[in-house]
């Protein structure tokens, strides 16, 4: 396999390539608000499909290669190397990642990007690290997701990026006072204007969850599954009410299978977001347990509800009360503490003061998109809107990109954008 590589992909890539090609408006590429073209940001997207790829191997093969383009070009021993420093991949993973560049073909993506292209690798709302709607926390986390793939509010990325939102866990198997006070802290929060982040699982998350959108918040759900799939089962109303009220984040790609892995890996996710962490009832061995101690490390505020001392369901949360912990006994306690949220409606700010994109007004951004919104009518084709605007694709894709996190436009199948 790898002499057919060598023979088909050519010889190495040179690690002191050329820098990234930061093209004018006219030339092609166009820089994203983090810095990525969007020549880079579909490379990322074809080399994160790849199987045994994550997030440090993908930063293996741009520093071994100068570019992950010409890492696409790079034979057999040189793509070993470049990952043997801090992970290696192993002769089987080699094997597959080489079968898989084979069955794509040596120009998966042509100069400029085909329309065929765009839509197989661009995806359907899906932030990449680097990108400017994604939190900063998350690119500074020992293992940073390689994509988060969304659903709901994009205007909510706003709240996410400056960590304005609380997260509540806790065990599957509360009380029923547990879960009553889950609930209640879940609408404190919400009227107080904070969004609420938990992990859609069941008892603590789902009171939690059902607590905020009863008043009418925006509940945040990083689940362990690819957002197609409802766990537990019985979940599937929750869940799509959570897409539609609030946001439905994953970082597994559609299709992928779920692994018991894949539930605690979005503890960091959940902290990550979050400006506190309030911690009720969790047994010793806890996905939540974990949540809270990432919280403990980083010095975020934590609050943790106190249990009956004989209820095992609660023996992890109290332990961390004995160690200092900050003690919620009353959900008007929380609110005192963190005083007004991003999102309340009676106060200073609102809403739909905030974008997913860069903190901008929605007003100001209407305005100053309103020729792109105007070109797009009630739903436009990629393509309608760049001949209607004489525009670049990648410049009138991150304009849309830009909209579509602000919530005023929708993306469906086929480059299709509408108003929302």
């Amino acid at each position: 396999m790898g002499d057919l590589v060598v023979g088909v992909f050519g010889g190495a890539c040179n690690a002191a390539a050329r820098g990234r090609d930061h093209r004018d408006r006219r030339g092609g590429d166009h820089t994203h608000a983090a810095g990525l073209t969007e020549r880079e940001r579909l490379w990322r997207r074809i080399w994160a499909a790849a199987p045994g790829i994550g997030w440090l191997r993908l930063q293996q093969l741009e520093q071994a290669c100068g570019s992950l383009e010409q890492a696409w070009l790079a034979d057999a021993e040189v793509l070993r190397r470049g990952m043997a420093r801090l992970s290696r991949l192993g002769e089987k993973g080699l094997e597959a990642v080489l079968a898989y560049r084979v069955a794509l073909g040596p120009t998966p993506l042509s100069t400029p990007p085909s329309p065929a292209e765009r839509l197989r690798w661009r995806g359907e709302r899906v932030l990449l690290c680097g990108d400017a709607a994604l939190p900063r926390s998350l690119q500074q986390l020992e293992r940073p997701p390689l994509a988060l793939h969304w659903r709901g509010r994009g205007s909510l990325w706003a709240s996410l990026r400056n960590r304005q939102a609380v997260a509540v866990v806790g065990t599957r198997r509360p009380s029923r006072q547990g879960e009553a006070l889950a609930h209640a802290i879940g609408r404190a929060l919400a009227q107080a204007g904070w969004p609420v982040v938990s992990g859609l699982a069941e008892g603590i998350d789902a009171a939690a969850h059902q607590g905020c959108l009863q008043a009418g918040g925006r509940p945040i759900g990083i689940v362990g599954t690819p957002l197609e799939r409802v766990y537990p089962r019985h979940h599937g109303a929750l869940q799509e009410q959570v897409g539609r009220e609030g946001l439905l984040v994953s970082e597994l790609a559609p299709g992928t299978p779920v692994r018991a892995g894949h539930f605690a890996q979005r503890n960091r996710l959940q902290v990550a977001f979050s400006c506190a962490v309030v911690l009720v009832e969790c047994p010793h061995a806890s996905g939540a347990l974990h949540s809270a101690r990432l919280a403990w490390e980083q010095g975020m505020p934590l609050w943790v509800v106190p249990a009956d001392i004989g209820r095992v369901s609660a023996a992890g949360s109290n332990r961390l009360l004995a160690q200092g912990a900050s003690v919620l006994l009353d959900p008007a306690d929380l609110i005192a503490s963190l005083g007004s949220g991003p999102l309340r409606r009676d106060g200073v700010k609102g809403e739909t003061e905030v974008d997913g994109a860069g903190g901008q007004g929605s007003a100001q951004l209407r305005q100053r998109e309103a020729a792109l919104l105007a070109a797009l009518g009630q739903g436009a084709s990629l393509e309608e809107l760049c001949r209607r605007l004489r525009l670049n694709a990648s410049v009138i894709n991150e304009r849309l990109l830009t909209l579509e996190l602000a919530g005023l436009v929708a993306s469906a199948p086929g480059l299709w954008w509408r108003p929302c």
